[in-house]
């Protein structure tokens, strides 16, 4: 993709206003790529990423706190990204949306925002924010962004990058798509190696990340049902109750999460199929992610334990256009 500007080349369905169904053209290298359920796709609908998009199809709406009628999602968007409430008349890239949780943070902020996932999650995101004013969403690949570079006021990347091939490769596509003096923020899951020995995902995602994502999803769901009623009794043990749970491989979100039992189990069948499926999981050490944000000359840097392991800030140098 040589990102020199797209232009319609056909409609074959549109409604209000919007193309549902199409084709978009490059003008420079002629290469065609097509509107699908109103979505631009730069990328196979079908890739390594399927499992998200079975996952945020069957769970949408889970994690939006606009139906669990709390803010847990906006509360961890706002204190990771530190960026203010209001930020009309700025351009935001997300990278990774998933199903959309973010998004629906990302666009009460009045910015305009372009929201990319690899995986058919686009649809989820569309579902629910699509017919917001200041949202696109696209399906592309982190690799090949179809956004202009030196573009963006900021660029959030939250909860992708251990999930893709190569996470360094990855992350370091990022920064180039911001403006002189605009703000990265990343986060990705921490590789603690004495604990990663004793986390149990780890033992059995050899064999879970080749299974059918139909079947593993009909099998964790299965799963965490059966022992639903186990894990709450086990979560009652003091100090270690809820790490038996975790090892048991039940996402166990009790004490942490002010949520209806209901949705603390339907939170458990979610996490423990994202534990097992993706085809890539791979977890950083702090000083390794403070090394990408060096090395990418950033400034302003700040690399911490946070809300998904580690979670990391910095913005791109004033004087510098790659």
């Amino acid at each position: 993709m040589c990102k020199n500007g797209l232009s319609i080349d056909a409609i074959e369905k549109e409604k209000r206003d919007s193309i549902e169904k199409g084709t978009l053209r490059c003008s420079n290298c002629n290469e065609f790529y097509s509107i699908i359920n109103y979505i631009p796709r730069f990328v196979p609908i079908n890739n390594y990423a399927e499992g998200f998009g079975l996952e945020w199809t069957l769970h949408a709406h889970t994690q939006y706190d606009s139906y669990t009628g709390t803010n847990i999602s906006e509360k961890r968007f706002f204190e990771e990204t530190k960026w203010p409430r209001k930020m009309k008349g700025q351009l935001i890239l997300e990278v990774g949306s998933g199903g959309g949780r973010f998004t629906e943070q990302a666009v009460s902020t009045g910015a305009t925002i372009i929201s990319i996932d690899y995986s058919q999650a686009v649809e989820s995101n569309y579902k629910y924010n699509g017919h917001k004013n200041n949202l696109i969403i696209a399906q592309g690949d982190i690799y090949n962004l179809p956004v202009k570079e030196n573009f963006f006021d900021k660029v959030l990347c939250i909860g992708v990058l251990q999930h893709t091939p190569d996470p360094k490769k990855s992350f370091m596509e990022l920064p180039k798509y911001l403006k002189p003096g605009g703000s990265l923020v990343i986060d990705i899951y921490a590789n603690k190696e004495i604990r990663k020995l004793f986390n149990t995902k780890y033992w059995i995602r050899p064999i879970t990340k080749r299974m059918d994502h139909n079947k593993l999803y009909s099998r964790c769901k299965n799963y965490v049902e059966l022992m639903w009623p186990l894990s709450k009794l086990l979560n009652k043990i003091p100090h270690i109750g809820k790490n038996i749970n975790w090892a048991l491989l039940i996402a166990d979100y009790r004490g942490r999460y002010n949520l209806s039992d209901d949705l603390l189990r339907e939170w458990a069948i979610l996490d423990t199929f994202d534990m097992l499926s993706p085809a890539y999981d791979n977890p950083q050490s702090l000083n390794s992610v403070k090394d990408w944000f060096m090395e990418a000359n950033l400034d302003n840097i700040e690399v911490i334990y946070g809300y998904n392991g580690i979670e990391g800030r910095g913005t791109k140098k004033k004087d510098l256009i790659k």
